[in-house]
């Protein structure tokens, strides 16, 4: 019979999102998301807060996007990621918003716009149009083309 994880074995896998994109990461995710279910982005979001790497913050926001529809802690975070001073963060998060979906953001993204870094403001342009239009895609199909999609959503 096998035992049921402990929390020390959740802050062993929560420690391997260092955002290397490695084996070893991908398999601490889907091993998180066994555990975790639909509360893993409350757990992403208390790390964020104390993380100092910008890769680590990138791979929070970036295993946060599945749960963008359905979970808040998924939001808040890319709220706070969309003013981080990384530029790979900031475009994940804009992404987590685009993949939200949720129409209740779009004056909250609105006001803003004149605060985010320069480089930003195309991407969360972009995630207002995706959230306006409900169509996810126009995150990265940005002239609505409709040859490039976005499936990590």
């Amino acid at each position: 019979m096998t035992s049921q994880p402990t929390n020390n074995d959740v802050e062993r896998l929560l420690d391997k999102l260092d955002g290397s994109g490695s084996d070893e990461e991908w398999s601490a995710v889907v091993k998180l998301r066994s555990l975790l279910g639909d509360s893993m982005p409350d757990r992403l979001l208390a790390l964020y807060h104390q993380q100092t790497k910008a890769a680590a913050r990138s791979s929070y926001v970036y295993h946060s996007v599945r749960y963008a529809r359905k979970n808040d802690a998924a939001v808040t975070l890319a709220l706070l990621a969309v003013r981080d001073k990384s530029k790979v963060v900031r475009y994940r998060a804009c992404m987590l918003l685009a993949c939200s979906q949720r129409k209740a953001l779009l004056s909250t993204l609105r006001d803003l716009l004149p605060n985010v870094a320069a480089d930003t403001k195309a991407d969360l342009l972009a995630a207002i149009d995706a959230i306006e239009s409900q169509k996810q895609d126009y995150f990265v199909d940005r002239d609505h083309s409709g040859l490039t999609t976005l499936t990590v959503c």
